[in-house]
Order: structure tokens, then C-alpha cells, then sequence
């Protein structure tokens, strides 16, 4: 669009009413505001003036009061302070020059390294899925670049997988590998609640200049306010739609859905919702599937796709927590990193047996198949066994498969493992496990 094709339709969508509304208390995370009705909407951004602004997001009503919770610091608010109300949240406009870049939830650079470029139309960072009966179906099997996952949890492209693991197993690293190694166009990462210490290094030693320049990575730190943390996962999926509907294939990597659902939950409790499961509010769980569900394939007959894969904090390992079942009832498959695996010193430390693609086995051929049965048979042969062989209860002989999955056991878990600037696409993997069970 020419410069001035773009300004005069920037001033088609420009509302020249100005509202203003009065801060009339302040209760826990919430500031309560009064102003013209029309303004009080629901999701209406606000700016708080005084020494220093601060924005902030319309979220409920009580007593005829509106609501707002901060994305930025509030401490110095004052009674009486002046609000400027916006009907229409700003969007975003991402742009391919946004490739290499670091932002924060609202779209702002946090890199240093100057203005993003801006693109000709303005994207919402809120927006419902496509519709299902106009989606487009799940395309050709995308080559992580991760032999586990290739080989026992294979990923179409638009497929959607959760990453469940406990905290220290190896999620971030292999979330790196998956930046890197991944056979995407781009990459879009969310960072969700992360500690601050971690950014940098995760942006610069794990994922590296080769990873990041491919990709838009959305941050929100963990000591940033709860609406931020929230708002920064849709941000990171309104990206990735961006560059879905030009056409690439996008990979949106986000850590973690269950750091959002604790900003959800705390947003939740502050705004007057009586609690759920472990605390939860009954928004948070109707949150989830409109965020996880933006992933995908685009609209029919359009090309253009979104893989998603949203890790999950599992609290004490334990799998059946609300927001781990919830998550996995809505995604289409969950990749187990497992806690014993990683004390073994294999990484990626991905439990194959308690791991799931509800794409498979199409997205293999019959011969590979083939292949991916007979490991998974004899690993869960040992694994039903593993006890009595380590004690010597069992003895050398008595069945035949089960010795053949002791004698091949070390030859499958050479497999599995995997060193992080190692790249294995789908053929290397296939030539991997069909020389361990030959062995």
C-alpha cells in the first residue's frame, strides 16, 4: 500500500471523540474507574495520566465502575487521576523486517535495536480461529529436526502438540532444537512468565544468532504484571497468523500455556471469580482453547500454516492436573519429558511410550511403520520387565523377546538421544533405528 493510500485510511478508522474517565479507588490488582458509559467497554484499553502513564485493560464492571487492569507499573496512581479511554484496542502490524527481533505483549521493541517496521495493515492481538468448517486439514509431516519426536511423535505441519515436563528436564533446550533444527519458514516463540535472568541467555547461547534470525520472539516476564503475561500469548499467536496468511509455514513455539492460565487465574481471583480446580477460574479454562486453537491450518484452499507446540509445566510430575488435562483433551497429540530419563543423562529426555501424535501413523510410510511398532514393542517389553532385570529375577533365556529387547536397549537408547546442535531430519532418524534393530 502507497504511503498516502495508508494515511488516508488511517484516518477513515480515526475517532476523533476523546473520553476521559476518573481513577475512584485502587483494590488489590484492580483500579477502579468511573466514566461515560459508552467508553466502559469490555477489552477498551485506558491510559492512567500523571507523573508517569500507564496503560491498562478494561477486564470487569462492579457498582457501576469499571475495572482496569495495568499492563505497566502503578505504584505512584492517585485519586482523581485522569483516564483517557480507547473504544478500539490499538493492534499490531507486524512486518517481515520483525524476523531477528524481540518484543514485549503490546508490540513494542525491547531489544534495543531500534523501531520495528510496521506493517500496511493492523492485525488485533485477540482473534477468534478461522472458522472449522472453512479451515483448511493438516498438510504433509514437518521434520522437527529431533529424532525422538520424528521418529515415535511425528508433527504434521499445522498439527498442534503439547510438551509436558517438569521444571530442570531439558524443555528449554529442547525447545531450542526445535527453533533451530525445525523445516519452517519462521519461527514464533512466546516467553510466558520467564524469569528475567533467562531471557538473554536463552535468546543468545540456546537459541543463537542462527535460530533467531528466523525468528519474532514475544516476551513477558515473570515479574511483569499478569495482564501483560496473558496478552503476551495471544501477541506471539497474532504474529504467527500474520506470517501464515502471507503464505509460510509457522512455527509457534510457547513457554508455557501453564503460565498463562496462572496469569488468567490471578486476573480471575482479582476481578471476584470464585475458584475451581487448584484455584483456577472458570475464564481461564474458556481462555485456553481460544488461544491453542489459533494454531493450525489457514483458511481452505490458502497456503500457509501454523504448527504449535505449548509446553506444560506439570506440577510434582503429576500429569492429571487441570490445566495438563484440560490442554491435552484440546491439543493433538503431548510429547512426555520425563524427570528419571533426564537423571539417566539422556536428552532429550522424552518418555516415547507416554508420548502421543494423533496424526500418526499416517504421517509415516508403511514401512516405517513398521519400523516405529517393533521399537516401541520391545521398549515396552523392558519396561514392563525393567524391575526384575535389575534385581537378576529374571533369567537369560526364558523368553525370546524379552531378551532381544535387553539386547537391543542400548541400541534404542542411543537412538532417542540426541546432542543439542545435532540436526536428525526423518531419513537419518529412519536409518538410525533401522540399524539398532538390525544390530
Amino acid at each position: 500500500m502507497r504511503p498516502l493510500a495508508l494515511a488516508t485510511a488511517r484516518l477513515a478508522a480515526f475517532d476523533a471523540r476523546c473520553f476521559e474517565g476518573k481513577v475512584s479507588g485502587v483494590n488489590g490488582l484492580l483500579i477502579e474507574i468511573t466514566g461515560p458509559e459508552e467508553a466502559l467497554v469490555l477489552g477498551a484499553r485506558a491510559s492512567i495520566m500523571g507523573a508517569q502513564q500507564a496503560r491498562a485493560e478494561i477486564v470487569g464492571f462492579s457498582g457501576g465502575k469499571a475495572l482496569l487492569l495495568p499492563f505497566d507499573d502503578v505504584s505512584r496512581v492517585r485519586p482523581g487521576a485522569r483516564v483517557r479511554l480507547e473504544l478500539d484496542a490499538p493492534g499490531l502490524r507486524p512486518h517481515a523486517g520483525w524476523l531477528g527481533r524481540v518484543i514485549d505483549a503490546l508490540g513494542a521493541p525491547v531489544d534495543g535495536l531500534g523501531p520495528l517496521a510496521a506493517g500496511s495493515q493492523a492485525r488485533a492481538i485477540r482473534m477468534p480461529p478461522p472458522p472449522a468448517h472453512a479451515r483448511g486439514r493438516v498438510g504433509g509431516r514437518l521434520d522437527l529436526g529431533v529424532r525422538a519426536i520424528n521418529l515415535f511423535a511425528a508433527c504434521c505441519r499445522g498439527q498442534r502438540l503439547g510438551l509436558f515436563a517438569g521444571s530442570g528436564v531439558g524443555k528449554s533446550v529442547l525447545l531450542s532444537m526445535l527453533a533451530r533444527n525445525a523445516a519452517a519458514d519462521v519461527i514464533v516463540i512466546g516467553l510466558i512468565g520467564e524469569r528475567g535472568r533467562e531471557v538473554r541467555e536463552f535468546i543468545e547461547d540456546t537459541l543463537g544468532k542462527e535460530g533467531l534470525a528466523r525468528a519474532v520472539v514475544v516476551v513477558a516476564t515473570s515479574d511483569e504484571p499478569a495482564a501483560k503475561r496473558r496478552l503476551a500469548a495471544h501477541t506471539a499467536a497474532s504474529v504467527a497468523e500474520h506470517f501464515r496468511d502471507d503464505g509460510k509455514d509457522v512455527l509457534l513455539l510457547l513457554d508455557s500455556v501453564t503460565r498463562f492460565a496462572m496469569a488468567g487465574r490471578e486476573i480471575g481471583l482479582a476481578a471476584g471469580e470464585p475458584p475451581a480446580a487448584k484455584g483456577y477460574t472458570p475464564s481461564v479454562f474458556a481462555d485456553l482453547p481460544k488461544l491453542l486453537e489459533r494454531a493450525g491450518p489457514g483458511l481452505e484452499g490458502k497456503p500457509g500454516s501454523i504448527t504449535g507446540l505449548f509446553t506444560v509445566l506439570v506440577d510434582g510430575e503429576d500429569h492429571d492436573e487441570p490445566i495438563a488435562d484440560a490442554v491435552r483433551g484440546i491439543l493433538d497429540g503431548h510429547i512426555v519429558l520425563e524427570r528419571k530419563i533426564a537423571e539417566r543423562g539422556r536428552y532429550p529426555a522424552i518418555n516415547v511410550l507416554r508420548s502421543l501424535s494423533r496424526m500418526m501413523p499416517q504421517c509415516h510410510q508403511e514401512e516405517e511403520n513398521a519400523l516405529v511398532t517393533r521399537a516401541r514393542r520391545l521398549m515396552a517389553t523392558y519396561a514392563d520387565m525393567e524391575e526384575l532385570i535389575r534385581i537378576g529375577a529374571y533369567r537369560r533365556g526364558s523368553d525370546n523377546e524379552i531378551d532381544e529387547a535387553v539386547r537391543l536397549r542400548p541400541h534404542l537408547e542411543a537412538v532417542l538421544g540426541q546432542r543439542r546442535e545435532e540436526r536428525s531430519g526423518f531419513s537419518e532418524s529412519f536409518a538410525a533405528l533401522k540399524g539398532a534393530l538390525a544390530t
